[in-house]
């Protein structure tokens, strides 16, 4: 039995992370900034700056590094992780990354694959996981666009994925040797926006008329090209019509 901490633990990923690696005969440790205070086993921590991640990582053998924002950030706590990883003898460290991070020119995805680089070069035990958009993220989308009397919506194919399924992968990987880059993880269908647009807006019985939209610049292109796609790795289950219908 080792000791497995999650970070993010409490957002759409690491929530399900923690519940799958609960199931297991491993202690499970989590850390967020807004922790469980009833868990034990809870650390409140920002990773932007590190303050009382040592106290964190203490005794810690795995960690399953989940937590990230858009918005910005990944680059500070991942510094600090690797440090304070590498100061209290973390052996694994488990990183869920995305699927194109070094191909869609996006600022959110270069950030991606310069952490990826980091931890690759640490000379820590690294296992790095691509994963294609989340159902939550395209559902997201849709949401806003649908206030509109139009709705628009980009022009490109998606591979949404039900971040439960990326969840049983981690919690698997973080139970193994650490192995690099392993093989993506992509949603079982690869759609059209249009398609999940107009399912969206049938399971909520909204009508909108659907504008397709196409934008200029190297980002959209790559998009457009696929390179956030992995249909070689089609492996989730849940379709994007199955999560609308239980949500």
């Amino acid at each position: 039995m080792s000791t497995i901490l999650v970070t993010g633990a409490t957002g759409t990923l690491g929530a399900p992370v923690v519940e799958r690696l609960r199931q297991t005969d491993h202690q499970v440790h989590t850390l967020s900034r807004h922790p469980d205070p009833q868990d034990p086993n809870a650390h409140a921590v920002d990773l932007r700056t590190g303050e009382g991640l040592d106290t964190a990582l203490t005794g810690v053998d795995t960690v399953v590094h989940c937590a990230s924002s858009p918005t910005g950030g990944d680059l500070q706590a991942a510094t600090h992780l690797l440090r304070s990883a590498r100061a209290n003898g973390v052996t694994h460290l488990v990183y869920v990354s995305i699927v194109g991070c070094d191909s869609v020119p996006l600022g959110y995805y270069r950030t991606k694959h310069t952490v990826e680089e980091a931890l690759l070069a640490s000379g820590l035990g690294v296992t790095v996981l691509r994963a294609t958009q989340f159902h939550q993220l395209v559902a997201a989308v849709c949401a806003r666009a649908a206030r509109l009397p139009v709705m628009p919506y980009p022009d490109v194919d998606v591979q949404p994925v039900d971040p439960g399924e990326v969840a049983l992968r981690l919690a698997r990987l973080a139970q193994q040797e650490p192995s690099a880059r392993v093989p993506d993880l992509g949603g079982p269908r690869v759609e059209s926006f249009h398609d999940l647009a107009r399912a969206y807006l049938d399971a909520t019985g909204t009508s909108r008329r659907l504008l397709p939209v196409r934008l200029p610049g190297a980002t959209f292109a790559a998009y457009r090209a696929g390179a956030h796609l992995a249909p070689e790795h089609a492996v989730g289950r849940t379709t994007f019509a199955e999560y609308l219908a239980h949500t």
